[in-house]
């Protein structure tokens, strides 16, 4: 679930690095643009994925105090 969640996290980076230097969408482009069905679904899972990752930061604090 970790690996996906990254995955998915680094894709929504990608997407925004796109749309932040060239104005471009790139999910929302291969999806038949923002409002389609197919990118709402995806742009939710990216950030049910970003909301995953943040558990990351606690599991790392949790290892280096165990130490």
């Amino acid at each position: 679930m970790t690996k996906i969640s990254l995955i998915l996290v680094i894709i929504g980076a990608i997407n925004w690095l796109l749309i932040g230097l060239f104005r471009f969408d790139l999910v929302g482009w291969t999806f038949g643009g923002q409002a389609s069905l197919i990118a709402r679904i995806i742009f939710t899972i990216v950030g049910l994925a970003g909301l995953w990752c943040i558990s990351l930061l606690f599991n790392g604090r949790r290892a280096q105090t165990a130490d």
